[in-house]
């Protein structure tokens, strides 16, 4: 069997894998289905495999079992210990069963120190490890339009870009773990925005405003934001379908408390993971980061 890297993906020849099927995983998924790749699955919960398996997937027994049989392998999952667990640590890890050249890609916004440790597991492998998580939402994942902040090895890739593209637009962001730390300082981003929207709509309809009528008045100005394109109709129509979790917005201010990195004052993060973690102390811990405008509406009886 060729070894993958550095042969150009191609879907007559290139085997992918994929591990996270949920609401982002399963869209990314299904658009290189699409595209004509072979796809192998694996699902903790096998009725999640289904849609895909619709489409052509096939269905493997453990992560180890999709490594096999696998060039790429794309891991979206829905925390750092799930990505430590599945990709290293069980005894049917992905890189217990990467074959030598082949390549780990983990979408999961995730921290910068575990991606290294991946990183290097896999080169002990003679495989290669890409941090590649992402920004968009369902809706981005869905129409192929996904920033993908990627780290590792500039040449695997640019090497992956066939793949990528069908998935979004991939920026690479230098060595191992910097795509984490890129998603990072975009989730620090994104909830500050996800904030003032929130306070903004909360005023204006306080105020007496329509909300609809108000949000289209400012989102060709200064107060636009793709933030506001994303989740500003599901915010007034009170959609919190997940595209993404609360749970993942104070990260940032994670990782400088749990990793001993230098000391970064994040006001506005701090006081951003402080509201979402009132969301989950509210018992909304599973509605989309657009549900964070439920905390400012409590607030104000």
């Amino acid at each position: 069997m060729n070894t993958p890297y550095p042969t150009p993906i191609s879907p007559a020849q290139t085997r992918v894998g994929w591990i996270g099927i949920g609401v982002m995983g399963s869209a990314m998924a299904a658009r290189l289905l699409s595209a004509g790749y072979g796809l192998t699955v694996y699902a903790r919960t096998a009725s999640k495999s289904l849609p895909l398996q619709t489409l052509g997937a096939r269905v493997a027994g453990s992560p180890a079992d999709v490594a096999r049989t696998s060039d790429v392998v794309f891991t979206m999952l829905g925390h750092p210990s799930d990505v430590r667990q599945i990709v290293m640590e069980s005894p049917a890890s992905v890189l217990s069963g990467l074959n030598p050249n082949s390549v780990v890609v983990d979408h999961t916004s995730s921290h910068p120190a575990l991606a290294k440790q991946i990183f290097a597991a896999a080169r002990e492998k003679d495989c290669w490890a890409v941090d590649a998580p992402v920004s968009g939402g369902d809706i981005g994942a869905r129409d192929g339009k996904l920033a993908i902040l990627a780290g590792g090895d500039g040449g695997v890739v640019e090497w992956l870009a066939p793949l990528f593209d069908l998935m979004g637009r991939a920026t690479y962001l230098g060595g191992a773990g910097s795509g984490q730390t890129c998603k990072i300082a975009n989730q620090i981003t994104v909830g500050a925005n996800l904030l003032g929207l929130s306070e903004g709509l909360v005023f204006a309809e306080r105020a007496g405003l329509d909300v609809a009528r108000f949000m289209e008045a400012v989102r060709g100005g200064a107060a636009g934001s793709m933030v506001m394109e994303l989740f500003g109709e599901r915010m007034i129509g009170r959609d919190f379908k997940p595209g993404g979790f609360c749970r993942d917005m104070g990260m940032g201010v994670d990782v400088v408390e749990e990793e001993g990195e230098e000391v970064v004052a994040l006001p506005g993060a701090a006081l951003c993971k402080q509201l979402f973690s009132g969301m989950v102390a509210n018992g909304d811990g599973k509605l989309g980061t657009q549900g964070l405008i439920t905390v400012i509406e409590r607030m104000n009886g």
